[in-house]
């Protein structure tokens, strides 16, 4: 029986960074734990956070998918956790395993709309609700089948390939039966994509020889781009 802390611990957006982010960035707040849920509310307790890319951005005071997290917030971020408590009217019950987006906090009160309950499949663990089975594996999955249509025979170009979206895209590739090429910024990389990954081949857009390695590639039918912008 899990017993209710007398406080908490959470991470608020302290300053906007004006390059690097910086000790003084974030600030460290401990406070009383008095959390209740209300009508389709529960508490839920952070057990594994999700550090993004994206949390660059969500501290950007500019115009985005997402409006910036203010000063004095709670820093956004994807994790998964345990209801601890459930509110009136709630679907959800007190030990269910679930994911959201209630930010950097130990613990925090959240809409049953907001979290989604884990149902891990055999021969998964939970864990991987941040990973292949979450919102990078998501990309990944639907930008190939749904929006590219990737067949078996085709040729598959992956930008930004050794990221978390990119490789599992180019597994994606190989799994349904295309050829796969990636493209990455250091040698090593593209090593590790080649070796470790599976794929066809890879180029490093640092080099020197980049555009007419790639020229040499041909006809390409799907490029999953990372990253936006100009090659």
């Amino acid at each position: 029986m899990s017993t209710t802390p007398k406080e908490y611990k959470r991470i608020v957006l302290n300053e906007r960074p004006v390059a690097e982010i910086e000790p003084t960035t974030f600030r460290t707040e401990i406070l009383p734990f008095d959390l209740k849920p209300g009508n389709g509310e529960v508490v839920v307790r952070m057990t594994w956070l999700s550090l993004d890319p994206a949390m660059r951005g969500y501290i950007r005071d500019t115009r985005s998918y997402l409006p910036p997290v203010q000063i004095g917030e709670v820093m956004r971020g994807h994790g998964l956790g345990v209801v601890v408590e459930v509110g009136p009217g709630s679907e959800f019950s007190v030990g269910d395993s679930v994911s959201g987006a209630w930010g950097m906090t130990e613990y925090a009160v959240v809409k049953d709309s907001a979290i989604q309950k884990l149902n891990v499949p055999k021969g998964a663990e939970p864990l991987d609700f941040l990973n292949t089975l979450g919102f990078s594996g998501l990309t990944a999955y639907f930008g190939l089948k749904d929006i590219g249509k990737l067949k078996a025979g085709e040729t598959l170009v992956v930008s930004g390939a050794a990221g978390a979206v990119g490789s599992i895209a180019c597994q994606l590739g190989k799994r349904i039966g295309a050829k796969v090429y990636g493209i990455a910024g250091s040698d090593d990389k593209c090593e590790w994509l080649v070796k470790e990954v599976g794929i066809d081949g890879a180029f490093n857009y640092k080099s020197p020889t980049f555009r007419e390695d790639f020229k040499k590639l041909g006809y390409l039918d799907v490029f999953f781009d990372n990253v936006g912008g100009a090659l």
